[in-house]
């Protein structure tokens, strides 16, 4: 089983691609135990999914499901990424006259 994109933020909300073989309509699919939203079975090779959210970072099993209860799991086969650092805040004018004048100018 692959998956495609292997990873997103912990925010969720990545469409994903899992392909192997033997999925069923019905199929479910969780990342980290968690179970992923918009689950499609488009062939037997082929699942469409949403990733759920998660509140840490960090390498999770991707488990599929098929309704009879079969199974198939990829160890750390989607990892979630910390979300980017905000912005820095701009820097304050070097000298702070110029900046008061500046300011005071209608």
């Amino acid at each position: 089983m692959s998956v495609a994109p292997a990873s997103g933020t912990v925010n969720g909300g990545t469409s994903i691609a899992v392909t192997g073989t033997g999925f069923v309509a019905g199929a479910t699919l969780t990342l980290g135990g968690t179970a992923a939203v918009s689950v499609l079975v488009t062939r037997g090779t082929t699942l469409t999914a949403v990733t759920p959210a998660r509140s840490a970072p960090g390498a999770v099993a991707v488990t599929v499901t098929n309704p009879d209860g079969q199974s198939g799991t990829r160890a750390a086969g989607y990892t979630y990424n910390p979300l980017p650092a905000p912005p820095s805040p701009p820097s304050p004018p070097s000298h702070p006259r110029a900046a008061s004048r500046q300011a005071a100018r209608p």
